[in-house]
């Protein structure tokens, strides 16, 4: 039960609990019971707790597309230094304290491509269009569109010819994670308690309407605390960062466990508005740290 020094914030139902001494408790304890394990993280601004039973490590199109060298992504970009962290700190620090993996990306269906307005069609691009070259690529690319035949490209590691498949499709290389996080689902999805999930989304957002594969689950899980990381720091991961906000989602953003291609100023302002105004910013060292502690 809360005790007369901490401050109720939000509703009867979803709320936290600040104290000067001991910052944010975000476990939403009933008024008969306490959460049986609680985390307790530093963050930039404040010490939050939380309950891992009710939290998830989100990661955020971490997909070949985004990051392998076969397409022109380089291999020191802002993306893969996020990835390292996931595979240092965050996933294994999750998976320690019982805080569910979601793996979250891009797989459509030939329905939701066809259904697709033409804003996020753009940025795929389309027959016809262009497009410049991503962060570390010697030459630019072109895409026809989500669910277009990307064709073969060379495999970085074995240097064979692979089919790429189509763009953003399920099931297809492109959309497959990047090595090694490939692995790393693999290995956590066959946990015998609290394996990893694999979600798919069809827009910048997996939270984007009523009903995303996203919050389905989240609703049926009860989990209201998200820690977030991937690819783009300003637009997949934020694009969702935000509507989970809006639907009164715990949003902490792991900043060193994202990237972005965008100019340096894009990750400095999801940072500085994640710290100030969505929730929380920490680093996925200290999130591994904390769930360490668990108690």
């Amino acid at each position: 039960m809360a005790d007369s020094k901490q401050t109720h914030i939000g509703n009867a139902t979803n709320f936290w609990l600040h104290s000067h001494e001991t910052g944010y408790d975000l476990s939403r304890p009933s008024s008969s019971s306490t959460p049986s394990r609680r985390l307790q993280i530093s963050t930039t601004t404040n010490q939050i707790t939380v309950d891992p039973a009710k939290s998830a490590l989100v990661v955020i199109d971490m997909q070949n597309f985004f990051l392998s060298p076969a397409l022109g992504r380089g291999t020191d970009g802002a993306g893969h230094k996020a990835k390292d962290q996931l595979v240092k700190h965050a996933v294994p620090g999750a998976r320690k304290a019982g805080v569910r993996v979601l793996w979250v990306n891009w797989g459509l269906t030939e329905k939701e491509v066809e259904e697709m307005p033409p804003g996020v069609k753009k940025a795929f691009g389309f027959p016809g269009k262009y497009e410049k070259a991503h962060e570390g690529s010697k030459s630019a690319k072109h895409y026809n569109g989500l669910g277009s035949e990307m064709g073969t490209v060379q495999d970085p590691d074995t240097g064979k010819d692979i089919e790429a498949g189509k763009l953003l499709m399920r099931d297809q290389w492109n959309s497959a994670l990047q090595p090694p996080l490939n692995e790393l689902w693999k290995e956590g999805s066959k946990l015998s308690e609290l394996p990893d999930v694999w979600v798919h989304k069809n827009r910048m957002s997996a939270l984007w309407g009523s009903g995303t594969d996203l919050e389905l689950y989240l609703q049926k899980e009860g989990i209201t605390t998200l820690f977030f990381t991937g690819v783009n720091t300003d637009q997949c991961v934020g694009g969702t960062l935000q509507d989970a906000y809006s639907k009164g989602y715990d949003c902490i953003l792991l900043g060193d466990g994202c990237g972005t291609t965008s100019p340096g100023y894009a990750q400095q302002c999801m940072e500085y508005n994640g710290a100030g105004t969505w929730g929380f910013l920490a680093t996925c060292e200290k999130f591994a740290e904390g769930c360490a502690k668990v108690q």
